[in-house]
């Protein structure tokens, strides 16, 4: 019976995104809440102690195990997070609620890091059985197809993401990036310059400019992106400053577009990550660290992994070897899969 009801539960679910941390507030006990607070500080085996106290207190069981599962995945331990998943499923009373939504989106994402396409696929299969509106679905088995070599029935995925939402812009970059990811970068392109022929009307100068830059257009894409930097915000000098670069102009990335936004003011963590970046490529190695180190200090920081790796090689370049081989100790105790980090890690032990 267990079996059936974990399987009943599955096919039910439906939109929410696999990483939000959103939707079941108000039923969070205080042990269980903090687990959840752990989580967003990216310290998870600080939550794992919370949600183990949270069931020592008879607090919600299914919360318990969704919190256990997304600490999981955050361990990357994704065998246990899909056995938590699955037991947050299985405990339901049989009514489908937000979190069950949320947690197949979880689930699905755990099978994709085992490489468990074929399951992940299963989870998309069966929400869109229910919901066949859900672009997200769409767009998140296309991946799962794409990793099986699926070209076809993931261009099949991708076509549909778009005809439901054709001027989603965003989503359709996100297109782009996994077909190029993948190999299949003209088809990617035909994406991109088809959105430009048919729906140029509905694009703000924001969206016009990154879809160039990701065409290869870069002067056409700094025309139209520094149009748009002064209302499109962070995301605007981003893409400015890629274009610049990929121009091989990083004196003007750096001075006139990274730092006249931080000149500003509004700290950004991707803005100093990138500005770290194209320091690096200047050589000016302690410009990078600093940049980086201050993008560590942003709250509500979601690319903490980046910039801890991004230190580390700073630190390198620096030749302050065993400050690097202390920090790159620490990164891959918590996150252990990192094959990049594990190299990097056998070649300081030589230093």
């Amino acid at each position: 019976m267990k079996k059936e009801k974990r399987g009943f539960l599955i096919i039910g679910m439906g939109l929410l995104l696999a990483f939000g941390l959103s939707g079941c507030g108000s039923r969070n006990a205080s042990a269980a809440a903090e687990g959840m607070q752990y989580i967003e500080a990216m310290d998870y085996s600080a939550a794992m102690t919370s949600f183990d106290a949270a069931a020592r207190n008879g607090e919600d069981a299914r919360l318990i195990a969704r919190g256990r599962g997304i600490a999981s995945m955050g361990l990357t331990d994704y065998e246990k997070a899909v056995g938590y998943f699955l037991d947050c499923l299985a405990l339901s009373n049989g009514m489908v609620e937000e979190m069950d939504y949320d947690v197949n989106y979880y689930l699905a994402a755990a099978y994709q890091k085992l490489e468990n396409y074929t399951e992940a696929e299963k989870i998309y299969d069966a929400i869109l059985a229910l919901k066949p509106s859900e672009t997200d679905a769409y767009y998140l088995r296309g991946n799962a197809r794409l990793s099986q070599g699926n070209y076809q029935a993931a261009r099949a995925d991708f076509d549909k993401v778009i005809e439901l939402a054709p001027n989603d812009f965003s989503r359709l970059i996100q297109v782009y990036e996994v077909l190029a990811a993948e190999g299949y970068d003209q088809l990617g392109r035909e994406y991109l310059e088809t959105a430009l022929e048919q729906r140029s009307d509905k694009m703000a100068a924001y969206d016009k400019g990154r879809i160039y830059y990701y065409l290869g257009n870069y002067e056409q894409a700094q025309v139209l992106l520094e149009q748009a930097k002064d209302s499109g915000g962070a995301d605007s000098y981003l893409y400015l400053g890629l274009a610049y670069e990929a121009t091989g102009d990083y004196n003007y990335a750096i001075t006139n577009v990274y730092t006249s936004y931080l000149n500003k003011g509004e700290g950004n963590a991707e803005i100093y990550n990138q500005l770290g970046l194209c320091y690096l490529k200047q050589e000016e190695y302690s410009s990078a660290l600093e940049a980086f180190q201050n993008a560590m200090q942003m709250e509500d920081n979601s690319m903490m992994q980046v910039l801890r790796f991004n230190e580390i090689v700073a630190y390198e370049y620096l030749g302050e070897y065993t400050q690097a081989a202390v920090l790159l100790d620490n990164y891959l105790k918590t996150y252990p899969d990192d094959e990049q980090a594990k190299r990097e890690y056998s070649f300081l032990s030589t230093r």
